[in-house]
């Protein structure tokens, strides 16, 4: 959903009406009594806190567009009145200047009649073999007889996952690859070429390891241009580019370009492949189940489909605690309560 622009003077909005206007009613006709749930994620990069100081003026006026859509939602909430809705972002979302904004979006979803809750939670700790902290947002629709209101207490970790998956568990499975390669058995399972300069980088960096001894690697001082202007051990720059991910963890923050080793991390752990992770590896760290097959002609498409998802295994256990809380009238009782940190 857009807001308008010069060659779309009205925004995208009246499309949207327009379609879930006739789609709302023909899905509660097909499935009487079923919630109708809204997800809404607006675009996370307005809110992180990793900006870009040489911003185009383009980009700056686009991230300033983009912190308005959360609140655009609004309109559609009033009209179609889901019983549950739920919203994901970064967790820095809730803080500093991104705070009034994240707390008027819920005094406003309070004023349509909902009660709503919010809380930080990491993915690893539903069963996703990645640390993906985020801001949640959920609201189910009240008992129009009920005049309190009162937060709804958002699960920080599943109960059934004793121990969060690391990435050898989640990809040691998948057949070998070397840069540039694909397999045609695996769905996705295709990575990009490097430069062997980017080859000897991640062939002098043990998994897991920082960034920091490529100026001693044994081909010759291959560190950063950038970072060679810091000094000191405080200065040196981000050290998870060009780097190798740890085995024996979850993942780092699936980004929308974690098939480039320069993006962070996302360098392979197995030292006998030479290679970032492949788009099948970004969707299984994701929680995507392997037969799930993403189509388009670029690879950098489909790694913005993946880094941008909300994990699968994350969305579907709040989705599963919304439902109970709709279909209990909204009380809580003490089984949910012992779920929450």
């Amino acid at each position: 959903m857009f807001p308008a622009l010069p060659e779309y003077l009205d925004g995208q909005q009246e499309q949207i009406y327009t379609a879930l206007r006739e789609l709302i009613p023909q899905s509660r006709a097909m499935a009487p009594g079923v919630p109708l749930l809204f997800a809404i994620c607006a675009p996370c990069q307005s809110f992180t806190k990793f900006v870009q100081r040489n911003m185009t003026a383009s980009r700056s006026e686009s991230r300033v567009r983009d912190m308005g859509l959360l609140h655009q939602t609004l309109g559609f909430i009033s009209e179609f009145q889901p019983d549950m809705i739920i919203s994901e972002n970064v967790s820095t979302i809730d803080r500093g200047t991104n705070l009034e904004i994240w707390n008027d979006f819920r005094a406003k979803l309070r004023q349509l009649g909902y009660d709503v809750g919010t809380g930080r939670v990491c993915a690893s700790r539903f069963g996703v073999p990645q640390y993906r902290r985020r801001a949640i947002l959920m609201a189910v629709k009240k008992d129009s007889e009920d005049t309190l209101e009162f937060d709804i207490p958002i699960p920080r970790q599943d109960p059934a996952v004793l121990s969060p998956p690391s990435v050898r568990t989640a990809l040691g499975h998948l057949p070998q690859l070397q840069a540039g390669q694909g397999c045609p058995d695996v769905h996705n399972h295709v990575c990009q070429n490097l430069s062997r300069t980017n080859l000897n980088r991640l062939r002098s960096v043990k998994p897991g390891e920082p960034n920091y001894s490529l100026a001693e690697s044994p081909f010759g001082d291959l560190s950063l241009p950038c970072h060679r202007r810091l000094e000191g051990p405080k200065s040196r720059g981000f050290g998870d580019v060009y780097t190798r991910i740890h085995p024996d963890r979850p993942a780092p923050t699936i980004t929308t370009r974690f098939i480039s080793v320069s993006c962070g991390r996302f360098g392979h752990y197995d030292e006998a492949q030479v290679r970032g992770l492949s788009l099948r590896e970004g969707a299984i760290l994701q929680s995507f189940s392997e037969d799930y097959e993403f189509v388009a002609a670029r690879m950098e498409t489909i790694s913005r489909m993946i880094g941008n998802a909300v994990p699968p295994k994350l969305s579907a256990y709040m989705a599963q605690w919304l439902v109970e809380q709709w279909q209990s009238s909204f009380s809580v009782g003490t089984e949910l309560e012992n779920v929450v940190e």
